[in-house]
Order: C-alpha cells, then sequence, then structure tokens
C-alpha cells in the first residue's frame, strides 16, 4: 500500500481519505476499543456480541454523528474481500465427514433440522418482504443469512446483494445481525428452562469423562489458545497458511467456473469447497496435516479484521426506508425460531433433559452465534445439571457444519430470487 491520505479542508467540514495501510491500522484500533468496551459493559460480554461488532458499531455510529456536519471519511476497503474468504476457506476446512460421523446420529439428524430451519427462515423473510412490497432479498437478508450465519455472512453477501438491486445491503445484514444475537441470548435461556419445568425433566446420570468433555468447553467455543513457535519454518500456522493459500487460489478457479455456468455467488463459495476436499482428503492420507487450532487461529484473525473494516464503512443512513418492514421481519423470525425450538427441535432431540437444553442451544445459533447457544446451555447445566449431548451436538452442528450449509442455500436462494 502507498500513504496516500487526503486532507481537505472546507471552511466547515474535514474531508478525510485514509489508504488501504493506514486503514487496516485503524481498524486494529476499532477492535481493541471494541474489547475494552465489551469488557467494561457486562451486558454487551453477557450476551457474547463480537468485540469486532461493538467495535466497528461504535466507530460507524460516530461516522453517522460526523457526517456532512464536522468531518466526512472514506476508507480504503480493497482488503475486505480477501481477508472474507480467507474467513470461509478456514470454515471449509472444519467440514469434517469423519467428524459427522463421530458425532453419531443425534448430530446428522440436528443437522438436518437446521438445514430445514435455514430454508424457513428464508421462505419467511421473502414472504413477508414481498408483502409489504419491499424487495424479496430484503427478506433473505433478514433470513438464514445473518441470522444462522451471523454478521461475517451477512456482510460477505452484502456486494452480492448490492448488485442485485438490495441497496444498503451492509446496514441491513449488520442490523440484523446484532438483533438476532440480542434476542438469542435473551430468549433462549427462559424457553429451556420453560421446557425442564413443564416436563420436569432432570440430568441422567452422568459419567465422569462425559462430564469432564462437558465442562471442558469454555465460554466463548470454538476460540482456543494456540501456540505460536518462532524458531522454526516449518511450523502450524505456515504450513496451515500455505495450504489456504492452495485451497483459496484452487477455489476462485472453481468460483469463476461456476459463475460462468451462470450461476450467482459469492467468491468464498468456491474455495470453501475446495477446503472442505483438502480437510477429508487429509484425514485419509495426511498429506497437509491440516490443524484445526491453526486454522481457527487464521480465521478468527481474518474474521475480526474483516468485520471491522466493513463496519466501520456501514452506511447507516441507509437504513432508514426499510426500517419498518425490516423489524417486522426480524419479530416474525424470532417468533418462529421459538415455536420451532418448544413444537419441534425438543421432540425431535428426544424430549428429555438434555432436548430440553439443545433447544436453548438452538435458539442461540439460529438467531446469533455458536456463541450465543454454548453460553445458553451453560447457564442452563449450571443451575440444573450437566447435558453432555447438548454439548457434543450443538457445537458440532453450529460450529462447523451449519455455516457451509447455509451459504450453499443462500446462493440457491439468490439464484432464484434473481
Amino acid at each position: 500500500a502507498t500513504l496516500a491520505t487526503s486532507v481537505t479542508f472546507t471552511p466547515t467540514m474535514l474531508d478525510l481519505k485514509l489508504d488501504l495501510l493506514q486503514t487496516l491500522t485503524l481498524s486494529a484500533v476499532v477492535y481493541f476499543a471494541g474489547v475494552q468496551l465489551r469488557q467494561r459493559i457486562a451486558v454487551l460480554d453477557r450476551l457474547n456480541i463480537p468485540s469486532a461488532v461493538v467495535g466497528g458499531l461504535a466507530f460507524a455510529l460516530l461516522v453517522f454523528v460526523l457526517r456532512d456536519r464536522w468531518a466526512n471519511l472514506t476508507l480504503d476497503t480493497s482488503a475486505q474481500l480477501t481477508l472474507n474468504v480467507a474467513f470461509f476457506t478456514t470454515i471449509g476446512m472444519g467440514a469434517s465427514l469423519t467428524l459427522l460421523r463421530r458425532g453419531g446420529m443425534a448430530v446428522l439428524v440436528f443437522l438436518l433440522f437446521a438445514i430445514a430451519v435455514c430454508v424457513v427462515q428464508n421462505g419467511v423473510g421473502v414472504a413477508i418482504a414481498t408483502a409489504f412490497g419491499q424487495p424479496p432479498l430484503l427478506g433473505l437478508m433478514a433470513g438464514s443469512v445473518t441470522l444462522v450465519g451471523g454478521p461475517a455472512t451477512g456482510l460477505a453477501f452484502a456486494p452480492l446483494f448490492e448488485s442485485a438491486g438490495l441497496d444498503g445491503a451492509a446496514v441491513i445484514a449488520i442490523t440484523s445481525a446484532v438483533f438476532g444475537i440480542v434476542c438469542g441470548g435473551v430468549t433462549g435461556n427462559p424457553l429451556g428452562t420453560a421446557l425442564i419445568r413443564r416436563h420436569r425433566l432432570s440430568p441422567r446420570s452422568t459419567s465422569a469423562g462425559e462430564l469432564e468433555a462437558e465442562l471442558a468447553v469454555p465460554d466463548n467455543y470454538p476460540a482456543r489458545e494456540l501456540r505460536v513457535e518462532v524458531e522454526r519454518e516449518d511450523t502450524a500456522i505456515v504450513r496451515n497458511l500455505v495450504v489456504l493459500a492452495l485451497a483459496m487460489g484452487l477455489g476462485s478457479l472453481l468460483s469463476r467456473s461456476i459463475q460462468d455456468a451462470g450461476f450467482t455467488l459469492p467468491a468464498y463459495i468456491g474455495a470453501m469447497i475446495v477446503a472442505s476436499v483438502l480437510r477429508n482428503l487429509d484425514e485419509a492420507t495426511h498429506w497437509f496435516r491440516i490443524d484445526e487450532d491453526a486454522m481457527e487461529f487464521i480465521g478468527g484473525f481474518a474474521l475480526n479484521i474483516f468485520l471491522v473494516v466493513a463496519l466501520m464503512d456501514l452506511k447507516v443512513w441507509q437504513l432508514a426506508s426499510q426500517a419498518l418492514p425490516l423489524f417486522v421481519i426480524l419479530l416474525a423470525q424470532l417468533v418462529t425460531l421459538l415455536l420451532l425450538a418448544w413444537l419441534v427441535s425438543f421432540r425431535l432431540m428426544g424430549r428429555d433433559y438434555d432436548s430440553a437444553v439443545m433447544a436453548s442451544g438452538f435458539i442461540g445459533f439460529a438467531m446469533g452465534t455458536t456463541a450465543n447457544a454454548v453460553a445458553n446451555m451453560r447457564s442452563l447445566v449450571a443451575r440444573f445439571g450437566p447435558a453432555p449431548r447438548a454439548f457434543l451436538v450443538i457445537p458440532l452442528v453450529g460450529a462447523f457444519f451449519i455455516d457451509f450449509a447455509n451459504a450453499l442455500i443462500v446462493t440457491s436462494f439468490v439464484n432464484w430470487l434473481k
């Protein structure tokens, strides 16, 4: 990047344009500010709102207040695409068939249920948006794109939605995602508690090994610590960066081939598919020595910077004309998911104590993030007792498999609606 800051003064206003290096520097500062805000504001930490979202939204609101009054800011966001593809490539690296088989039938059943929920969310959103005379893509953006997918998936699809005619797609995405995170954190625990009390459920007998495995799940799942070695060149980070680059490069060729065939899709789909193939090939051959912790570290870094840069460039004022239909869609999504958790998820997964805890976790990740799901479940088990099956099923589906399936579902809807 070249240093090309442009500062223009007018009698009443400052116009500031940052180059790529300065934008990334500012994003690091904004992310750290988000970390500090989350540590100091208890409700943000309790609801598991990501630090990147906290810092990025705070900065976006500041830019909105200053806009056309005292200062206008223009950022160089050209790094977003690469960061976005890198993150979703690491998601593809988690799509392990061995892991799916190890989880047993419960994981497969819950995954199929979660996939069906993605389709339902999109159907509800499109139907309500159409009833309001709004573009169907508005309802799709307020469906599984941002609720199951979270802020990262929403912002990743935003350029595609913008090009298809949905103005303000990025601000709609983050509004929907934050609404979902808050509601998923607020409603999941009461629903699980109501199921436990209504059906007079209690934990089954739990072995010491199962209980130890459950309590080992960290509060911010799936994040883990990774030891970074600096003395060697052939470290896990270096090896996995090479594999990641290979998947991204081959994936770009696959995406181009799919697009040439007439399908509309985000840039990361090809890389995510290739990454999944490499992961399962590695499990059979051990050629690449893919390390989950290293991939997670790389993906987390790319995700946080991507989110902050995208949110810093958020144009909040674009939401005004679509605020009412968006609120109605999101409220309908919340009611629909609560009914699905109560009437379907609980019964489908066995009508026992673990199923009630899973229903609470389902609300967490279907409206917000896997961190919300785990926080909901940990709150319940701290009060009523251990639920090891829930802590096996929900994290596997929410953190590893549903993002992969959801991206393909959303891509199919976009091609259907375009």
